[in-house]
């Protein structure tokens, strides 16, 4: 039997957070983590498929050329941009690994953990009492009911980084941001693909923004076909469609969402609530056994690392000091790591209207519209504006490094500014942040320059100041 503060189940990005900060603020923690320190994240999730990405878009530039640069078919060792994406796992993995979390005082348990009770869990031949539990287990892939599937070696983000082989011809079911980033870059290095969207690919981004990015995706030779009901899969890989079509493939890629890591944690006996979409929690996060809390993907919220790390914040607070907490951020950012990139914050134009009607006002840039942008030749890209009386409601962004610029519109969400706290913001020459400004100072100008008082007031101050 062990005796501790915390318990935390999983070693994610979650987990990891509010292990090390309730160690480090002298709380006794026990880790508990069945298989990779760092979660799906490090090892399966946003860095392998980053690194791919960077190793994809460094084939498209030199293939490309441009400014001046001539450009040539680039020459792609598979295996070694694998060995490329492990390195980077690599050097990230200590941070998160085992050795550092028992440096910084945690007991680290490498085992399943199952509630025996409402305040016991067993891993391995060990018994932890606690008197707080967080479970951080994160999510696995989904993987749906499509006949034949089982008997076809398909790949996911758990296999596919460990493939050396350059696929011949990739097909992936599902349109989503997992499926198109893995689409292009593997596209831009040699591999003919093809993503299978069973509805609309992006479904959940504004449409204009996305109709840009999947216009951009099919430019480079990225078959999307939307609307494909996936009937069977046999053979090797010959996906059959519900019009009767059949397409035939070397690999096979399932990125069809996420499922919650609930299975086999004793949750019944514990007297946690739970559902297919995860762990049944309230805005403090705590499940109902209220020694019991869940954050990150199992939470059954945003399935993002950010947001993982984000509950940490939430937990701390409740698990360590008798403080009350809510997580409740104003609005969460995303982003697709294409190329150009696409993100968003806030509320889309539709859901706008829908909630405000046309109080509204929606502006529109073009990457065109930025010298930083003409000068990099990256000018494809918009930035849409979703504005309510001097503050912003929403912003999409497709272009180059979107994912940075988010940034700026998430401090202005979350910290509830308006949109005069950026354009009095002095901000550096020549940036893509400026495309930014002045989508709030565009906001402002017809209210100055088209304003007849206004311009009324400055004849008449004109005509008689001295």
């Amino acid at each position: 039997m062990i005796e501790t503060d915390l318990c935390v189940i999983g070693g994610g990005s979650g987990g990891l957070s509010i292990a090390a900060g309730a160690v480090q603020m002298g709380a006794r923690v026990v880790l508990i983590e069945a298989g990779e320190m760092g979660g799906d994240c490090l090892n399966y999730g946003c860095v392998p498929s980053k690194a791919l990405i960077a190793a994809g878009e460094q084939a498209y530039r030199m293939g490309r050329g441009g400014a001046g640069i001539g450009g040539g078919m680039p020459v792609v060792d598979f295996g070694a941009v694998k060995d490329h994406v492990a390195g980077a796992i690599a050097a990230i993995a200590p941070h998160d690994s085992q050795a550092r979390f028992e440096g910084l005082g945690c007991r680290v348990i490498r085992a399943r953990a199952r509630f025996i009770g409402r305040d016991r869990v067993q891993a391995g031949d060990q018994v932890i009492h606690a008197r707080r539990f967080v479970i951080a287990t994160g999510s696995r892939p989904a993987v749906p009911d499509v006949p034949g599937l089982a008997a076809v070696p398909y790949l996911t983000n758990e296999t596919i980084f460990a493939l050396r082989e350059r696929p011949e011809h990739l097909i992936i079911l599902g349109g989503g941001p997992v499926g198109l980033e893995l689409a292009q870059a593997h596209r831009r290095l040699g591999c003919r693909v093809t993503v299978l969207a069973r509805s609309q690919a992006l479904a959940g981004e504004d449409p204009e923004l996305a109709a840009l990015a999947l216009a951009a995706l099919r430019s480079e030779g990225v078959e999307v076909l939307e609307g494909a009901l996936v009937t069977g899969v046999s053979g090797s890989v010959v996906v059959s469609l519900d019009d009767g079509r059949q397409i035939a493939g070397s690999h096979l890629l399932v990125a069809t969402g996420r499922k919650a890591n609930v299975d086999g944690l004793g949750l019944e006996v514990a007297g946690v609530a739970f559902t297919a979409k995860g762990i049944t929690v309230g805005p403090n996060l705590r499940t109902t056994n209220r020694r019991i809390f869940a954050v990150g993907d199992v939470a059954g919220g945003p399935q993002y690392t950010h947001v993982a790390g984000a509950h940490a914040a939430t937990i701390l607070k409740q698990t360590l000091f008798p403080l009350p907490a809510r997580f409740a951020p104003r609005a969460i950012p995303r982003v697709t790591y294409i190329d150009p990139e696409l993100a968003h914050i806030g509320l889309t134009e539709a859901e706008a209207r829908a909630r405000h009607g046309d109080s509204i006002e929606v502006i529109r840039l073009t990457f065109a519209q930025n010298d930083r942008a003409v000068t990099m030749g990256e000018t494809h890209g918009l930035l849409k504006l979703i504005a309510r009386k001097g503050r912003p409601l929403g912003v999409s962004i497709f272009g180059p490094q979107a994912g940075e610029q988010i940034a700026l519109w998430a401090i202005l969400l979350q910290q509830n500014l308006k949109l005069s706290a950026l354009t009095g913001t002095i901000l550096p020459y020549p940036t893509l942040s400026e495309l930014s400004k002045r989508a709030a100072g565009a906001y402002f100008s017809p209210r100055l320059f088209q304003n007849d008082r206004i311009k009324r007031v400055v004849r008449l101050v004109q005509r008689w100041w001295p």
